[in-house]
């Protein structure tokens, strides 16, 4: 498990800690308006227009909503250890659906979200892949660098500088997401990460033998 989710308005200073930086073309940053953390407290309420990003099918048996970060080592690992798997045998095959909501440790996570979300999340998990396939990479180095790594991966995925542009610096939907992580955390109990969720049953981390017992037993009831 990760360290311990800060829910509320220590959350929120997220979004609000040292403004909202990421890197522009040409090797120049800059800001969002500065945001307080009161005011981001207050106005971090509204979830319109943030989705849960879902694989498989609709009318899946079972459900399993993982609650991951993207800075997590613990949740790099499941993705590329279990998650592939489960992939195969559970979600290809209709057995599983699987929803992945985004935690916020720290401003890293929370922009790779934003790139990942970005262009309507058309991309969103191949961008998931790439975001843990890398992340001892572009997690590395001062903000503007971490936020140029971010923007290199959103351009292997096919984003375009106009786009990221445009998506990075959008304040009112990294309010949106922090709002949702909030709610959502809150309401599910969850403390780290990774932690699922599975048909309404919280679950630690797991390698994919015990996984793979508790989607039977699932499957079985």
């Amino acid at each position: 498990m990760r360290r311990k989710l800060l829910i509320g308005l220590g959350s929120a200073a997220v979004v609000a800690a040292g403004g909202l930086w990421f890197g522009r073309r040409g090797g120049q940053t800059g800001a969002l308006p500065a945001l307080d953390i009161e005011r981001v407290a207050a106005s971090a309420t509204d979830t319109q227009g943030v989705v849960d990003m879902a694989l498989g099918a609709a009318d899946a048996p079972v459900t399993v909503v993982e609650y991951a970060s993207f800075t997590c080592p613990h949740c790099r690992r499941f993705h590329e250890e279990v998650f592939p798997q489960i992939r195969k045998n559970y979600i290809d095959t209709g057995k599983v659906r699987f929803i992945l909501r985004e935690v916020y440790f720290d401003r890293y996570g929370l922009w790779a979200a934003m790139v990942a979300r970005c262009d309507g999340g058309m991309r969103y998990f191949g961008m998931v892949d790439l975001i843990f396939d890398k992340q001892r990479e572009w997690t590395q180095g001062e903000p503007a660098e971490v936020a140029a790594n971010l923007r290199k991966l959103g351009r292997l995925a096919g984003l375009s500088d106009e786009k990221l542009d445009a998506c990075l610096q959008d304040g009112e939907t990294a309010k949106a997401l922090v709002a949702a992580y909030q709610t959502n955390a809150q309401r599910d109990g969850i403390e780290g990460t990774p932690t699922f969720i599975i048909n309404g049953e919280k679950y630690s981390n797991m390698g994919y033998e015990d996984f793979a017992r508790v989607l039977d037993e699932k499957l079985g009831a």
